[in-house]
């Protein structure tokens, strides 16, 4: 009997370690499967709020020095997709941005936090905005943990220029998906 549950014991500590292990995680109060209204641009044909999600994270990866935000749509008719909303050097010892924290107005992000560039020109959040009529947009948001303290960009970085940046200091990631059409 003693070695039955020992084996028992064994297999679950097991299964733990394969299974059960807390990885890096991204969760949002705000956003379901649909984005809404409420985080649609204002601008560009769009009338919607613009108010960016709350997103809160947890078990970043040892090493991890600061964070960064992007918001992403891949299904953007330019090519190359649209980038929706860009934030990074975010304090290691941060795990949340509250909501619309990425109307740079409003100052709701956290201290030392740098909003750039979206592909619509302006710094801060962008909700979506697809054409009208072309079907569902996928909207990737994503957490990255970043083996770096500060990027070394400003406010006036493109996208891409900070996606090379992000490409090269990631640690781990984690994601969101929401769609929108209109």
């Amino acid at each position: 009997m003693q070695k039955s549950n020992f084996i028992v014991a064994l297999l679950l500590t097991f299964s733990f370690g394969l299974f059960g292990q807390n990885t890096f995680t991204l969760k949002s109060n705000d956003l379901g499967g649909q984005a809404t209204t409420t985080a649609e641009f204002n601008g560009f044909g769009c009338t919607g709020e613009n108010q960016s999600p709350q997103l809160s994270w947890a078990n970043a990866p040892a090493g991890t020095k600061s964070f960064a935000i992007t918001m992403y749509d891949p299904d953007a008719p330019t090519g190359s997709g649209w980038w929706h909303w860009v934030v990074f050097d975010i304090p290691a010892n941060v795990h949340e941005l509250v909501a619309n924290a990425g109307n740079l107005e409003m100052n709701l992000a956290p201290k030392g936090a740098i909003q750039s560039l979206t592909n619509y020109g302006v710094g801060g959040y962008g909700g979506p905005c697809p054409p009208e009529g072309h079907g569902l947009h996928q909207y990737i948001i994503t957490v990255h943990a970043l083996k770096t303290d500060k990027l070394g960009l400003d406010a006036n970085t493109n996208p891409a220029i900070v996606g090379y940046y992000l490409w090269n200091n990631t640690l781990a990631k984690a994601s969101i998906v929401t769609y929108y059409q209109r």
